[in-house]
């Protein structure tokens, strides 16, 4: 009971958030400005070939690709970081300035070097991303108890034991978060990158509707980059659900 309680209260808030949305479009009565919510479910239906197929793939690749690299280097400089002083200072004030520089600005310049290929999408969507995972995951290894460690130090521990027996139990509850964070930005930085300049693609497709001015069209790729991102979401809390099962016993 107390579950159906819980998926309840969202549920209400966005069904009126989707009636509001729908009364507001009809007073209005300017589809090109903005549509109802039943005018791009429309639109979806009558667009689902190219939608769902052509550019729904392009858009999961350039997230696919931007993400794992995220997470592959994410983690290589965490772990770097919390082994070195030296390599924490001289990195982590360009993690932090990074995130200062305008990324819709310095995208353009993606598109210059590699052209409109899937890699100057990637480059955006790395952007995005690698703050979070990398931050999280050196926040969560610098977070290991020095009394744990010195304990089992005590016991004859070796620095790998040390590293797959409590760094890494400890790190992945922030690890999990950084990524349930760069997941859906990774559909932010994928759409700015195709929106910049890109042959396919659901960012791509909604710049193409808007120069016909069909705002329905406009509204379509983004409901469906909206559900790419809720669903990305869901699967990274159910891994991490599943990975931190020992959560529950403690």
């Amino acid at each position: 009971m107390n579950r159906w309680k819980d998926y309840a209260t969202p549920a209400l808030v966005f069904a009126a958030f989707l009636i509001l949305w729908e009364v507001t479009a009809r007073v209005i009565g300017a589809s090109f400005i903005l549509p109802s919510f039943t005018q791009v479910m429309v639109r979806i239906w009558e667009l689902r070939e190219a939608l769902l197929t052509t550019h729904l793939f392009s858009t999961l690749q350039i997230v696919a690709i931007g993400l794992g690299l995220s997470i592959a280097l994410g983690i290589g400089l965490a772990v770097w970081m919390n082994y070195s002083r030296a390599v924490e200072k001289a990195f982590y004030p360009i993690l932090v300035a990074s995130q200062t520089i305008p990324i819709i600005a310095i995208a353009p310049i993606f598109v210059l070097w590699f052209g409109y290929s899937i890699w100057s999408k990637v480059a955006v969507t790395l952007l995005f991303t690698f703050f979070p995972i990398t931050v999280a995951t050196f926040d969560g290894l610098k977070s290991v108890s020095r009394e744990y460690k010195e304990l089992l130090q005590t016991m004859g521990a070796s620095g790998r034991d040390i590293f797959f027996k409590l760094s890494v139990p400890t790190a992945l509850p922030f690890f999990y978060s950084g990524i349930k964070v760069g997941v859906t930005l990774s559909v932010i930085g994928a759409a700015i990158g195709e929106w910049l300049g890109a042959q396919a693609g659901l960012g791509y497709f909604s710049r193409r509707m808007m120069t016909q001015f069909d705002g329905a069209g406009v509204f379509a790729p983004i409901v469906i980059l909206s559900l790419l991102g809720i669903a990305l979401f869901l699967i990274v809390g159910a891994l991490e659900k599943r990975a931190l099962r020992w959560r529950k016993t403690q």
